[in-house]
Parts: C-alpha cells; structure tokens; sequence
C-alpha cells in the first residue's frame, strides 16, 4: 500500500500528502531510561556514600580506635537492638512531642507578633528595639537564667523552644507583610473585601514562602536547641540518648542518636515542605 494520501485542495484539485507509515521513535531522554538523568539523580547519594566507604576503611585497618569510630556495622547491630527494644523509638517519641509543643506555641505566637510589627509602624517603634534585643541572644544563652528561675524539669524545655520558635516566624512574618505591594491591598479595598478576607485573599498568598521559610529554620534552630538541652538537663529523650552513650564509653549509641537527629530533622523539613505547598493550593482553590 502507498504512503502517499490523497486531500482535496479547494481550487487546485487533489494534492499528495506524505506521510509515515511508522511511528516515530521517541528520544531516549523522553522514555524514562536515559543514562544521564539517572546519573544526576545519583549525585546527592556520592558524599554520603563516599563517607560511608571511608567510615569502613578506616574501621576495618583499625586506622582509628573502635571505641572512638565504632564500624558501620557495628552501629547497625546497635541500631537494631535499641529498635526492637523500643528505647529508640520512646527517645524519638519524647522528643518530637517536646518539638510539637514548642512550634504549637512559638510559632503563632511569632507569626501574631510579626504581622503587628509589619503592619504597625508604631508597633516596631515601639517593641522593635526589644524584641531584637531578645532575638540577639540564642535561644540556649538562657539556659542559665531559666534554670534558676524553673529548674531543669520540662518547663525549661518548652521555654527554650517557644523562644527558638518565636524569633524566626516573627522576623519571617515581619518581613512577609512589609513585602506584600501596596497595590494588592489596595486592589482589595477596591473589590470591597473585608479585612479579615484581604488577609486570607491578598496577604497571606503572598507570605506563604517567606512563612515557611521561617517556619522551617525556626524547627531547625528549635531541634537544635532541644538535642543541647536533653543533653544538659534532661532523663530521657535522643539529647539524653546520646549523652548515656557516651557515659558507656559506647559510641555506637552516640552515632544511633545522631542518625535520629538527622533523620527527624529531614523528615521534619519535608513534612513543612508538603504543608507549603497543600496550603498555597488550598489558597489558590479558594481563590
């Protein structure tokens, strides 16, 4: 059978046209399987993987002492062991509720106080100077004083976190609401929205990066804070975790806590992440 068709060309009579009788084949970057893009997937695995190998290296030629460097496997066995007995899992557990409670608190409070602040100019006349001279201080240089006034029990824990959380959501939504254009709040006076929808419309959509930016150092800076403070005054948690183990003179549980800390703390960025975007849909479902 030809490959040449036929059309009516009006005026002109009938004209050929060619076409394939085979499909075309797509390019081998399009069907899923090509070598460059896998390579590049692979490239943020090189350094850990890198690390792991040296790691090995050096516990298997006893290049340093296995009390200090204990060998990855050696790690493994006692990751498995506090798993299946469960003190891994109550560690994580004890601290991530810790954590929860500290962005509960910290952050809509931060996230209030920083649209004060941007929306007020008397506002941050007024409490600017304050509250950066609080902001200056970390939130683990009031240890000391928190200890003396509430002692080591939880209460000192939460503190710290509120105010690890508290700073970075405020500066983030200070600086989200100084950044919105003058012309979207304008545009909704002209559109008559109320100013409880003009936030919800106009202001918020326009924040959500800068907020969740914040929100995520602020967890970042409140794990941090929470790890060094069950380090130093705390009975239970990953902070008091790894501290027993170094006690035991059993590195392997140091570097099982470390893993913990890590692996929570990107966990916890992800889930932020993925919290960004479904609200930015919702707003923009809303919309």
């Amino acid at each position: 059978m030809s490959d040449l068709s036929v059309i009516s060309v009006p005026g002109q009579g009938a004209a050929p046209l060619a076409h394939s009788a085979r499909p075309v084949p797509r390019p081998a970057s399009r069907r899923g399987g090509h070598p460059g893009r896998l390579a590049f997937r692979a490239l943020p695995w090189l350094a850990p993987l890198a690390g792991l190998l040296l790691w090995q290296l050096a516990a298997q030629f006893a290049l340093v002492s296995g009390h200090i460097l204990p060998a990855p496997s050696r790690v493994l066995a006692t990751l498995l062991e506090l798993s299946r007995s469960g003190e891994l899992w109550s560690a994580i557990r004890i601290s991530l509720w810790r954590l929860a409670v500290g962005l509960m608190i910290g952050a809509p409070l931060g996230f209030l106080f920083g649209l004060l602040l941007g929306a007020s100019p008397r506002a941050e006349d007024w409490l600017g100077p304050s509250f950066r001279a609080i902001a200056a201080v970390p939130a683990l240089g009031w240890i000391p004083v928190l200890i003396l006034l509430v002692g080591i029990d939880e209460a000192l824990k939460v503190i710290i976190l509120i105010k690890a959380c508290f700073v970075p959501v405020a500066i983030a939504g200070r600086d989200a609401w100084r950044a919105v254009p003058a012309r979207y709040a304008e545009l909704g006076r002209v559109l008559g929205l109320s100013p409880g929808r003009q936030l919800w419309r106009i202001h918020l959509p326009a924040m959500v990066p800068t907020l969740f930016s914040g929100l995520r150092l602020a967890s970042g800076q409140a794990f941090v804070s929470l790890v060094t403070c069950e380090m130093l005054a705390a009975t239970d948690g990953l902070g008091y975790l790894m501290v027993w183990g170094r006690t035991l003179f059993q590195m392997d549980m140091v570097i099982v806590g470390m893993i913990a800390v890590g692996a929570a703390g990107i966990a916890l960025d992800r889930l932020l992440r993925g919290g960004e975007r479904a609200l930015r849909a919702r707003m923009g479902d809303d919309g």
